[in-house]
């Protein structure tokens, strides 16, 4: 892939030779309108620790005019190759480098992104650095440690904006002069510009004034929520500056809604990016303005936490996501006046779930991980890095508790202000706040891979009276291919006990009559405080979510749960034995009918609205992968046939209603349900409350071309309608979804034997091309996969490749011939690191959807 990899070694070795005091970066992007190239021009002063020796500084760009070391020209054809600038005879002290080049604009959602409006036929530039990808725009030391301050001067067509790190000046004859920035690495530098929409306020407390700036594209405008982002924030800045005990470190905080964007929002020092999907253009549940949020102030925690004080390498890049995600729930859960208190519910139901499956994967991998070099990053944003180091992290707040966790973390702010830190920096500073030893805590929680069970073991008298209650905790073994050895771990847990309230005028809910909180440790933990109690109809371990493990019910839990899930009073206990049913069905202990029987009986209770639609994704999925394939229509059948009748029955404009009718069309089969969808985008039938905007007519279009319903006419009228940026993508995905052998070729070309679409484009294609409902169509394309997805590796930018490696590989061809396939391209392919990862997690997909098949067809017999 462009760009050559960095490993930890030489970025050991150029960071003890290197100290970079600055950076002067002049670009000309007067000409972003018809895109191509621009020029970059990029003075460093950096001091050397030894005279005469050698380093390099790292640049992506189809050409470079000019080298120039402490004045000397060097020629380009002889040091500038493979993304590296040679910069021998260094001297002790003080030196100077110029380099001027034409940099490339991209469409991959790296370096500099440009894209095209199709409303006003308008470019949107902006920045995406991490991990390597500032050497797309400007020559950098690409490393985290190497911070400096960073000067930008940028000439722009006139009539745009420019945005970066530092605030906004005014510009002289389309000339935008930034001042430097505080010391910070390159990584989470930026650029955005454009004739971007801005709306802007102030945070103010204490005498403090921090500017605030929300943009998005003109097109977007009129759906900008801007009044409830700017809420959002302001809690934000509120709860961090009051638990971190450290002012806000930048001038100003502007969030950018940019587009095309492959990640959720990144960190930018006082930039922040987010995707533009988040400026909802139709009617969306509560639980994606959740999601939004929690967004938003995860960015705004990494200005303390990885932009204020930085890790030293990527090997701590689980620490940094981790902080953010723990911190941005936290506060969503405990800030005066947040909209959402119930977000540890979410965070069990979404983060720990996709922390569970990541960790059960071949690739699975202690949090503190082995990084190696840039290659290991990029395949190492993942459920361990954001969920499962975040779930540590909440348990570890548990075990220091919450005070003391956060006095050390202002201490750790204090002490490392505009540095950089390892591990050991952070785990010291709570060691001295709450008087704990976290050595071995950290040996066994991050320093080893795979998850643990705890399971219950009770034994009661003739009167239901418990005479003994223990913990058992297993650790499995690890996943074949999976590095390390099972381990037992310390565990911080509470165990809750549950009964229906039938007390006269109850609700006959089921409500916790009693908590007892513990450490668990080793195989069998005692729990005496319960002896004595009456055995209550639910037992529940890990009650409030403590810590990270797989919980199982004991049986009559179990079998009461199973009647009575959607009856909890609370939400997040649902949420938990939602997590742990949906578990068992993916390690094939629960069959795929069972469990939809048993969504289907609690379903109707289930308030959390986050929780629905996850349980709405997970039936779906378990269907189509996991249940028996001789049963899988009578199943589908019967789960669409629930969805229609919860759709008629849901409170007219509801977020449960928009839900269901989302989960109707995704599932839609005999003719009378797409007749009804049909008539539903014609307006000829209506169903009262349910408003078909404009998302919602997609959704609906999408699966009327997956079945042939729709073909190219209707499309093309469906895009009429909706000429945008997201009109293009929708209109991709259900063109590459139409059931025939052509739509097919024509959706592989694009993205396989072409390299033009953009990131954006690409996905939603892929997105269409597989339909869980056209195995057959799509066989013939497994052997043409592993034929060509090396060289897509080899030679597409990372994110482009790996859209491709993951969403193209056969997963739904479920069989022992797609894991002997894969296994002959794993042994015979040579493939990099990076890439077999991706395709043994892919593989591993397969081999637990065969299992999970056996266990349902078992059921039926």
């Amino acid at each position: 892939m462009p760009g050559t990899n960095l490993t930890r070694e030489e970025a050991q070795q150029r960071a003890k030779l290197l100290t970079v005091d600055s950076y002067e970066i002049d670009l000309d992007l007067s000409g972003a309108q018809e895109g191509g190239t621009y020029r970059s021009v990029t003075t460093v002063r950096f001091d050397v620790a030894e005279s005469g020796t050698e380093s390099f500084i790292d640049l992506v760009a189809p050409t470079v005019h000019e080298i120039a070391l402490n004045g000397d020209p060097l020629a380009p054809a002889e040091v500038f190759a493979d993304s590296r600038i040679a910069l021998p005879g260094l001297l002790e002290g003080r030196n100077i480098l110029r380099v001027v080049a034409d940099c490339a604009y991209t469409n991959t959602g790296e370096g500099l992104h440009r894209f095209v409006d199709p409303v006003d036929n308008q470019a949107y530039l902006y920045t995406q650095f991490e991990v390597p990808d500032a050497r797309r725009v400007f020559a950098s030391f690409e490393q985290p440690d190497l911070k400096a301050t960073f000067q930008f001067t940028v000439k722009a067509p006139d009539g745009w904006t420019v945005i970066s790190n530092s605030p906004t000046p005014e510009p002289t004859d389309s000339v935008w002069e930034f001042e430097p920035t505080p010391r910070i690495s390159s990584y989470i530098t930026a650029l955005i510009v454009g004739p971007y929409h801005s709306v802007h306020s102030v945070y103010e407390k204490d005498g403090q004034s921090v500017p605030l700036g929300i943009y998005c594209r003109p097109s977007l405008a009129e759906h900008l929520d801007s009044d409830a982002i700017f809420e959002v924030t302001r809690q934000g800045f509120d709860w961090f500056q009051e638990k971190f005990d450290y002012q806000y470190p930048f001038k100003k905080y502007d969030q950018l809604f940019v587009p095309e964007f492959n990640a959720g929002a990144m960190e930018n020092a006082g930039a922040v990016t987010i995707r533009d999907q988040y400026v909802f253009r139709s009617k969306v549940t509560d639980a994606a303005y959740e999601v939004r949020a929690e967004t938003i102030l995860h960015e705004l925690a990494h200005m303390w936490f990885g932009d204020l004080v930085t890790m030293e390498w990527w090997n701590d890049l689980w620490l940094n996501e981790s902080f953010a995600t723990y911190t941005s729930i936290a506060c969503q859960a405990h800030a005066p006046g947040s909209r959402w208190p119930h977000s540890w519910t979410t965070f069990a139901n979404s983060m720990k779930t996709w922390a569970y499956r990541q960790d059960q994967l071949p690739s699975t991998h202690p949090i503190m991980a082995e990084i190696n070099d840039l290659d290991d990053v990029l395949v190492n944003f993942d459920g361990i890095t954001y969920a499962k180091g975040a779930s540590v992290l909440k348990q570890l707040v548990a075990y220091v508790g919450m005070d003391e966790f956060f006095a050390g973390v202002q201490a750790y702010f204090k002490a490392h202000a505009y540095g950089n830190t390892r591990l050991s920096d952070l785990l010291g500073a709570l060691e001295k706040t709450s008087g704990r030893d976290l050595k071995a805590w950290s040996k066994a929680w991050l320093e080893t891979a795979g998850i643990n069970i705890l399971r219950p073991e009770i034994e009661t008298d003739a009167a239901g009276v418990i005479t003994s209650f223990a913990i058992r905790q297993e650790a499995p073994a690890l996943p074949a291919g999976a590095k390390g050895e099972p381990t037992l771990r310390p565990h911080r847990i509470a165990v809750g006990l549950y009964e229906l309230d039938s007390s006269e005028g109850a609700s006959g809910k089921l409500v916790r009559d009693e908590r007892v909180e513990l450490d668990v440790d080793g195989e069998l933990t005692a729990v005496p405080q319960l002896v004595g109690k009456r055995r209550p109809a639910v037992v529940l371990l890990n009650d409030d979510d403590l810590s990270y493990a797989k919980v199982r019910l004991d049986e009559r839990s179990l079998a009461f749960v199973t009647e009575h899930l959607g009856d909890f009073e609370s939400s997040l206990p649902r949420a938990l034995c939602w997590a742990s049913a949906w578990d068992m069905t993916r390690d094939a202990e629960l069959p795929t009918r069972d469990y939809l029987s048993l969504v289907l009986s609690g379903i109707g209770k289930e308030s959390d609205i986050g929780v629905v639609q996850s349980l709405h994704r997970q039936v779906k999925l378990a269907i189509e992968l996991y249940a028996d394939p001789a049963a899988r229509e009578a199943l589908l059948t019967r789960w669409t046939d629930a969805t229609l009748a919860h759709l008629r029955a849901a409170a007219p404009g509801s977020d449960h209603q928009l839900a269901w009718a989302r989960a109707f069309a995704a599932t839609a089969r005999t003719p009378e349900q797409l007749d009804l969808l049909d008539a539903l985008l014609e307006g000829t039938q209506t169903i009262e409350g349910l408003a078909v905007d404009t998302e919602l007519r997609w959704a609906f279009v999408q699966r009327l071309a997956s079945v042939g319903r729709y073909d190219e006419a209707e499309i093309t009228g469906e895009y009429e309608r909706d000429k945008t940026a997201a009109g293009e993508r929708h209109a991709a995905t259900a063109r590459a979804a139409r059931p025939t052998e052509e739509a097919k070729a024509e959706a592989w070309g694009s993205v396989v034997e072409s390299d033009k679409l953009p990131n954006a484009v690409q996905e939603a294609v892929i997105g269409g091309f597989v339909q869980t409902d056209q195995r057959e169509l799509l066989s013939p394309y497994t052997e043409k996969f592993f034929t060509v997805v090396k060289d897509i590796w080899e030679n597409r930018s990372h994110e482009i490749a790996q859209q491709i490696a993951v969403g193209l590989y056969p997963s739904l061809q479920v069989s022992e011939e797609t894991l002997r396939q894969t296994d002959e391209w794993l042994a015979s392919a040579e493939p990099s690191a990076a890439l077999r990862r991706l395709v043994s997690e892919s593989r591993a997909g397969v081999e637990r959807a065969l299992k999970a098949q056996t266990a349902d067809a078992a059921a039926a017999e």
